[in-house]
């Protein structure tokens, strides 16, 4: 690992990005997510739900926006 890559890492927090069907969603959140069938959950470190984002790409563009580094978990 460089220097670099070191620094980013030690830097930027770790979260994770996990597929989440919109059917295991409670009720009030599947109502306005019509016509999609996964969203993408974005969690910190320590498991904090931060957001629900309608696509991977999306919720990989908001924690890198944040100084985060993303991680996808399956």
């Amino acid at each position: 690992m460089s220097s670099k890559q070191a620094l980013y890492e030690s830097s930027h927090p770790i979260a994770y990005v996990r597929p989440v069907k919109v059917a295991d969603l409670p009720e009030s959140i599947r109502k306005q997510v019509e016509g999609h069938e996964t969203l993408y959950s974005v969690h910190n470190e320590d498991g904090e739900r931060l957001a629900i984002l309608s696509h991977q790409k999306l919720a990989y563009f908001f924690l890198r926006s944040n100084d985060m580094k993303p991680l996808t978990v399956h």
